[in-house]
């Protein structure tokens, strides 16, 4: 089972040129996504503890960090990268959006499979969600001069429906019946790596018409963007003495966006083409986390 998690990028790949190539057989999966990812959350839930958590809210200043990376970092090397790469202002303003957007539930599933703090890893990505209220718009207006108004609301209760219901119901379960699930425990690793390939390539599915379309400077600049963020996080931490679990945490929380609000907000108010740096991240940074998470667990055993 070891064996199978650690070819994780191999299998995300597979998987994402499979729907790239048949794309018809995944579409109609499009409503799997959100229950993937609860269950996969689930998962998570069952390998944490109360204490856990408690850990983490007693380092306020660990949670600041990571969101000062995040809103900080993120839009800057977005405005830098389209600037010096003259994007025309449509693509520019999607990869503005992209590095404006909170943390994606993705990184709570990436985390948990490279063996980071995942305790921090969800408690930075509601946080971050809840900060994005006001300054994805905030930001958005500083880099763009536009306002775009954030569904504060929805994304508020899906990442209640999708990550803080299924991680307490799995917490509450471990806390009650503990040593008892062992082998649930063991086996949910795979399941999380199945059900993250599943959602790679359903996202790929869903995006492989306008894919044909995106050209090299998009897929440079998202790259280089993405990179970017897992750098920034990774080695702030280590610079400022945090431990290595810590650090590859507000890697993947700084560098892999909640890229699909970056997608609904470009296509409403900037259109189509803005969408385009979104969609493509959705998929690299899935892509990019896959291959880290795969290498830190086997430095990690």
């Amino acid at each position: 089972m070891t064996r199978i998690t650690t070819w994780f990028p191999l299998w995300a790949l597979l998987g994402a040129l499979f729907a790239y190539l048949f794309p018809e057989a995944l579409v109609g999966l499009k409503p799997a996504i959100l229950p993937l990812l609860g269950l996969v959350m689930f998962g998570m839930g069952v390998t944490l503890t109360l204490s856990q958590f408690a850990a983490v809210l007693r380092r306020p200043g660990l949670v600041g960090l990571g969101l000062a990376l995040q809103f900080g970092v993120m839009p800057l090397a977005a405005w830098s990268i389209g600037m010096a790469m003259g994007l025309p202002p449509e693509l520019l303003a999607g990869l503005i959006l992209v590095g404006t957007a909170p943390g994606g539930t993705a990184s709570n599933v990436v985390c948990y499979l490279a063996k980071g703090d995942v305790a921090l890893s969800i408690t930075l990505t509601t946080a971050s969600t809840l900060a994005a209220v006001m300054l994805t718009p905030a930001l958005t207006w500083l880099y763009l001069g536009e306002r775009v108004p954030v569904p504060a609301l929805e994304m508020l209760i899906s990442i209640a429906q999708v990550v803080l219901a299924p991680v307490a119901l799995g917490l509450l379960l471990n806390q009650w019946l503990g040593a008892r699930i062992g082998p649930v425990k063991a086996v949910f690793p795979l399941i999380s790596v199945a059900a993250i390939v599943l959602i790679i390539a359903i996202i790929v599915a869903l995006n492989a018409g306008n894919l044909a379309h995106v050209g090299i400077a998009v897929v440079i600049a998202v790259v280089l963007h993405n990179g970017i963020g897992l750098a920034a996080g990774y080695w702030s931490a280590r610079l400022l003495g945090r431990d290595e679990t810590t650090a590859r945490t507000l890697a993947i929380e700084v560098g892999m966006q909640n890229s699909g609000l970056a997608v609904a907000l470009a296509v409403k108010f900037f259109g189509p083409a803005a969408a385009l740096p979104g969609a493509v991240f959705s998929i690299w940074h899935n892509l990019s986390g896959a291959a880290l998470a795969s290498w830190w667990a086997r430095r990690a055993t």
